[in-house]
């Protein structure tokens, strides 16, 4: 899958699935110096995956500073033609000072058996 270089940092485009909702999201950031995959309130919204009441609230940090986030397991999260079934997703604000719809880490990347080729700017799966 061919990636696109923005801010010089590598975005995908990915594909979500929640209770049968499926959402394209582009501008997501491949980040393997993040643990774990976030992605964007404001566009998760349009498959009702929204703040519950029972849900709790975590605070993860970064390079860029600390952000609340809630956890929630996603039918699949699907990036070129490598989908991964019950794939627990955080969701946060992502106020990073650039447009950004999410984040894949490390979690999903080594599930996936991420290859990222940074010379031919794609990334694929064994």
């Amino acid at each position: 899958m061919q990636l696109a270089l923005k801010y010089d940092l590598p975005f995908a485009r990915i594909t979500i699935s929640y209770n049968g909702n499926i959402l394209e999201i582009p501008d997501v950031l491949i980040d393997t110096g993040s643990a774990t995959t976030i992605l964007s309130t404001d566009i998760v919204a349009s498959v009702q995956i929204m703040p519950l009441p029972q849900d709790i609230l975590y605070t993860i940090r970064g390079v860029g500073g600390s952000e609340v986030v809630f956890s929630r397991q996603v039918d699949y999260l699907k990036i070129g033609e490598c989908s991964i079934a019950d794939f627990e997703i955080e969701v946060g604000f992502m106020d990073y000072g650039f447009e950004i719809n999410g984040i894949l880490g490390m979690d999903i990347l080594s599930r996936a058996g991420a290859i990222i080729n940074l010379k031919e700017m794609r990334i694929d799966f064994c």
